[in-house]
């Protein structure tokens, strides 16, 4: 199903705004740069503002999406709208070439044309060279959208000549809700809403199977810290080491924990709204009351220590056990 303006001006209204801005007063830039992390709606934005430019019967700023030049540029086929992507590990020199030498000709079927570069920060430097003098002699009619997720890695002089339109990560209340709307139940969206800020990715977690043990082995572990540490130490041995193998695996199971204290400490604070274990709450109230918010804080500060440690040579399984030892402690890394 195609995104609509609304469910954008939802997640983005200030990015939005300025696109809309453009076309109900007819000031469209010869350029704009749309940046922000991954999943944050860019390339949906430079699809509709797309159909926009083009649509037979907008009404306002947004398109009827039902138009012959909104089908085609919805399904990528319009002759005055071009995509350009990596070829590959980059964007090529030539494909800036077979660009200006496509956009030098007269739109085939209007005066106007627009092309979308997306990942533009993986241009080669002389892609980005040819891009820029591309950039310093538009053609008349001519708009060009530029979409990163690493604006640092753009040519200064290229971001100066387009107009910066910055798109922010999605609140993950918002990105839940539209899990939801997948039919994901709402202790899972929430969870994997804050893993990943991509829609796409977060849908994908909330689904996986090996997300949800992840889930259950955190919950587990706490509740074996909660007993004794040899009880928390044999769960490592037996379920944690089996289960999260992968450097990039145990990251994630960290951070799962590092909610789970994040809970309590809101709750400590009577910020209930802001609960991702939304369907252990009364497990939460109990474990809220019997830690101080010191040592919660502390408890944090430990895991943070260990995601931090994962990146040197030291050794998973002893790193989880200095782990537990410190939790129950109530200590920090050395």
């Amino acid at each position: 199903m195609a995104v609509v303006w609304e469910q954008l001006q939802q997640y983005q209204p200030v990015a939005m705004k300025i696109l809309a801005n453009s076309l109900e007063k007819g000031r469209v830039a010869h350029a704009y740069l749309l940046e922000g992390q991954r999943g944050t709606g860019k390339r949906e934005a430079s699809l509709l503002f797309a159909k926009s430019l083009f649509c037979f019967n907008r009404d306002g700023y947004q398109p009827c999406d039902e138009c012959s030049n909104c089908r085609r540029i919805g399904s990528r086929n319009h002759p005055d709208v071009h995509w350009i992507e990596p070829d590959g590990q980059s964007i090529k020199k030539a494909q800036i070439e077979a660009l200006q030498a496509e956009f030098a000709k007269t739109g085939m079927e209007s005066r106007k044309k627009l092309y979308v570069i997306v990942h533009a920060d993986k241009m080669t430097t002389n892609a980005a060279n040819s891009l820029l003098k591309f950039l310093e002699e538009p053609h008349a009619g001519t708009t060009a959208i530029l979409l990163t997720e690493q604006l640092h890695r753009l040519l200064p002089t290229i971001i100066s000549r387009c107009q910066v339109v910055s798109f922010q990560p999605l609140p993950p209340i918002l990105l839940a809700n539209r899990l939801k709307e997948e039919h994901i139940p709402l202790h899972f969206a929430m969870l994997a809403a804050h893993v990943t800020n991509n829609y796409e990715e977060a849908l994908e977690w909330s689904r996986n199977d090996w997300f949800a043990e992840s889930r259950k082995i955190v919950l587990q572990l706490y509740e074996a810290l909660n007993q004794n540490e040899f009880q928390a130490l044999l769960l490592i041995q037996e379920k944690w080491m089996p289960h999260f193998q992968e450097k990039q695996q145990v990251d994630m199971g960290l951070d799962l924990l590092l909610y789970l204290y994040r809970d309590i400490l809101h709750l400590q604070l009577g910020q209930l709204e802001h609960v991702v274990y939304c369907d252990r709450l009364d497990d939460l109230r109990q474990w809220a009351l019997a830690c101080s918010q010191k040592r919660t804080i502390n408890n944090m500060t430990t895991i943070l220590q260990a995601k931090a440690r994962l990146n040197t040579n030291m050794n998973v399984q002893l790193l989880m056990e200095q782990l537990i030892l410190n939790l129950k402690g109530g200590t920090t890394f050395v």
